[in-house]
């Protein structure tokens, strides 16, 4: 193993955790797992909201700066609709938002919670107050999906976790492609949970968008290992190249951030950091993540501290 880090990469934001249910405008059990946008010159997340009933909704909330006086829309922005929409009878989870420059919309890519377990559904909007929904995208069972912002030999590309039925399966993060954003296909493994004590073993899933830079697509993915006493969810990166996305360049062996503070090790779901959304800033990475399922938090990072670490990895090797 070639060790290159000697600390984590992404630094804990002073003011956390940034939002919880005691900000929130009205009755919530847990707030996380927020996709984050820069929209109309302010920082926009769209929140997961987990109610008493344990079904989830998404709501939007606004900042100057991203870190402090939200603007929280007073009551859910976007709900689950079980009646046009029977895959989403309980609930609507973990949103990922990406800008599609052509289409001149934000495609929302967020898991929607069936009879049939999670799968991948997709909607956009121009004012993250008006949605349209395409439904179903992906198969139960799936989750953690988002686009590329741009096509590939004229087809959009998504990044997926299709979920192992048998827990003696690996689960593996798979890129497919479509002509519409509605009809996938052309599936294809991409980058594969790592087998025995590794952090990432066995399953590991898209954090984050990928992100454009000149070096590929930097890609933040979640790994889970299973302890005695639980899991715990930690990051990792990846870098894609830029004009084939099918092509891992670089992954990182170790960790690149994890479960430490309190508010990240005890909530409802005990050592959980899970960032669904990123902003990047004259060069600065805002990383906003859920805390233990109860919470929203904020790290930070240089670009390009993350860019050197990863090219100093060693190159990508499917037997990793």
């Amino acid at each position: 193993m070639n060790k290159v880090l000697t600390q984590e990469l992404f630094h804990r934001h002073p003011a956390n955790p940034i939002l919880s249910v005691e900000n929130w405008p009205y009755a919530a059990n847990s707030v996380f797992n927020a996709a984050a946008a820069m929209f109309a010159g302010k920082t926009l997340l769209l929140v997961r909201v987990e109610d008493f009933r344990g079904i989830s909704h998404l709501t939007v909330a606004k900042s100057d700066d991203g870190v402090h006086s939200w603007d929280i829309d007073t009551e859910p922005t976007l709900r689950p609709d079980p009646e046009g929409h029977p895959e989403e009878v309980w609930g609507i989870e973990d949103p990922r938002v990406t800008w599609l420059e052509e289409l001149q919309k934000w495609a929302i890519t967020y898991t929607a919670f069936s009879r049939g377990g999670p799968l991948v559904s997709l909607a956009t909007t121009t004012d993250f107050r008006n949605f349209t929904r395409l439904g179903s995208v992906m198969p139960p069972e799936d989750k953690d999906a988002a686009l590329f912002p741009v096509r590939f030999n004229g087809h959009w590309a998504m990044l997926h976790r299709p979920v192992a039925k048998l827990p003696s399966i690996e689960s593996h993060i798979w890129l497919s492609f479509s002509p519409n954003l509605k009809h996938w296909g052309d599936h294809q493994e991409l980058i594969h949970a790592r087998r025995g004590s590794w952090w990432d073993a066995n399953k590991i899933g898209l954090s984050a968008p990928p992100m454009e830079t000149k070096e590929g697509w930097l890609v933040l993915y979640h790994g889970v290992r299973a302890t005695s006493s639980g899991s715990i969810y930690r990051l990792g990166l990846v870098l894609l190249d830029l004009e084939n996305p099918g092509r891992v360049i670089r992954r990182s062996e170790e960790w690149v951030f994890g479960p430490k503070a309190s508010y990240e090790r005890e909530g409802d779901v005990d050592d959980v950091v899970f960032p669904c959304g990123w902003i990047e800033k004259d060069g600065i990475i805002f990383m906003y993540y859920g805390a233990a399922d109860s919470c929203i938090a904020l790290a930070t990072a240089k670009l390009n501290e993350l860019v050197d670490y990863l090219l100093k990895c060693p190159p990508y090797k499917l037997e990793d």
